[in-house]
């Protein structure tokens, strides 16, 4: 106990933890994780900062609700061991989650110790957990409950439909998950880049999923080998965690040239389909040496950065200013050390193409900021006159997904919104179909990993309570929904 009380008054003055990472301009010609990682006592240190506050703003702030005090409490006394026991009662990826989650604008973003100076390195320290017991062979499976002789499909084996099963798994559901693609981990696997996210650790979670009972059916399409309404013949319930799949364009003229691309595709040839390694893989290559990501979100830093390490010079257009761009900041930063060009307030108006319909520029016109509209956000138009042209061979184009039609065109009864998405009753997750669930970017459109994960965690349990015949909100929340 002394010797934590030292530890304790030794770290309030730390400087908050930074991990160490390649070097931009090595790591911006290989695919290799971008953080090292760090050690033991570089972790205690850094959990040693932790207030331990009674009402945790930081749990409060994390959609799966992961009890963050707790788990750094452990990782304060040397015990990472347990650190990552506590993570995994809350979380099925908590190595993911420590790399790609949001966490300056969620659980570091609401930290008090951010009031006045750094926050805790949340992130850093779920990460250094999961990696430890992985590396360390020293996982221990979260507790199964008896079977409850009820099967339930999962749709999508992303973010929202490994959450979902995980906790179904645990609930002591016969759980079965049914995946398009030929590798589990949907998003994880196509959509993220090895260096910020490396396969193996997606490939380990899945494993860990499948030792809790969860049977994992590949290429496997929903719509078409089978529809929902035969998984409902053969399953108590369905939850629907297909993504967000389908790639939104700019409907500019020359979109249909050779060489542009989806942000969807682009990756997907790095992540999946290895295109680095050509001819090795067998796999086309994309031999653009000039090429232009179009979008500020995360998969834009994604693609601009996956151009780079191919050997192109990477352009980066976006319409909007830097402060503006909804990628983290992190991957904004990291973008430029590693030498990605930003041409910000710049539209796309035109691709150019040559003779043989291939991209050879891209014609745009540069945008000012106007007014703030009523959510605070500045307006951009064009200024008159300003087209300009950037010479390239390729263009991502990055403004992001809807989901998929094919699951709701092949199944009856299954309601959508207006913009595509599945209709769910906002508290439990429920669409129209009773013994149908869902949750993620199916039903919110394109988000993060995170918050895919935290309506899934709600789904799993609404299915668990209409699996056991229980009602599906507190007699609270139906009184004071009915008096609306």
């Amino acid at each position: 106990m002394a010797e934590e009380k030292v530890r304790k008054l030794k770290a309030s003055g730390l400087p908050r933890l930074k991990m160490p990472e390649q070097n931009p301009l090595r790591r911006a010609t290989n695919f290799e994780e971008v953080p090292y990682g760090v050690s033991l006592e570089m972790a205690m240190d850094e959990a040693s900062r932790c207030l331990q506050c009674p009402k945790p703003r930081c749990m409060a702030a994390c959609p799966v609700n992961i009890r963050i005090p707790e788990f750094i409490a452990e990782i304060s006394k040397g015990d990472p061991k347990a650190a990552a026991e506590k993570l995994k009662m809350q979380t099925a990826l908590p190595a993911v989650c420590g790399r790609v989650c949001p966490q300056e604008s969620q659980c570091e973003g609401s930290c008090v110790l951010g009031l006045r100076g750094d926050p805790v390195a949340i992130g850093t320290l779920e990460r250094f957990a999961a990696d430890y017991v992985r590396l360390n062979n020293l996982e221990k499976l979260p507790d199964v409950e008896p079977s409850t002789g009820k099967k339930v499909a999962v749709i999508g084996c992303g973010p929202a439909g490994i959450t979902a099963a995980a906790d179904l798994a645990k609930a002591g559901h016969s759980v079965e998950i049914f995946e398009a693609l030929h590798l589990p981990g949907g998003v994880l696997m196509y959509g993220i880049p090895q260096f910020r996210l490396p396969k193996e650790i997606v490939n380990y979670e899945v494993e860990q999923l499948k030792k809790l009972g969860v049977k994992i059916h590949l290429n496997y399409v929903i719509g078409k080998m089978e529809t929902l309404d035969d998984l409902l013949e053969k399953f108590d319930a369905v939850f629907i965690g297909s993504g967000a799949g389908l790639p939104m364009f700019l409907n500019i003229p020359g979109e249909n040239s050779v060489g542009v691309f989806s942000a969807n595709e682009f990756l997907t040839r790095f992540n999946l389909m290895k295109a680095y390694d050509f001819p090795e893989s067998g796999t086309t290559p994309v031999n653009a040496k000039n090429i232009i990501t179009v979008g500020g979100g995360n998969v834009a830093m994604d693609a601009s950065r996956t151009a780079l390490r191919i050997g192109a010079k990477s352009t980066l257009v976006y319409r909007r200013a830097r402060e503006q761009m909804p990628a983290r900041a992190e991957e904004v930063h990291h973008a430029e050390q590693e030498g990605v060009v930003f041409n910000l307030l710049t539209n796309p108006k035109r691709v150019i193409a040559d003779e043989n319909g291939k991209v050879i520029g891209l014609e745009c016109v540069k945008m000012e900021l106007g007014e703030a509209d009523s959510s605070g956000r500045k307006s951009v138009k064009e200024i008159p006159g300003s087209e300009f042209q950037i010479p390239c061979d390729a263009v991502v184009i990055a403004i992001g997904n809807r989901p998929n039609p094919l699951i709701s065109m092949t199944a009856h009864g299954l309601n959508l919104t207006k913009k595509g998405t599945l209709e769910c009753d906002p508290e439990t997750l429920q669409t129209s179909i009773p013994s149908v669930f869902a949750g993620g970017d199916a039903v919110s459109g394109a988000a993060t990993v995170i918050s895919a994960m935290g309506q899934a965690k709600i789904a799993a349990r609404s299915i668990n309570k209409f699996l056991k015949g229980e009602p599906l909100k507190s007699e609270n929340a139906a009184t004071s929904a009915a008096g609306k």
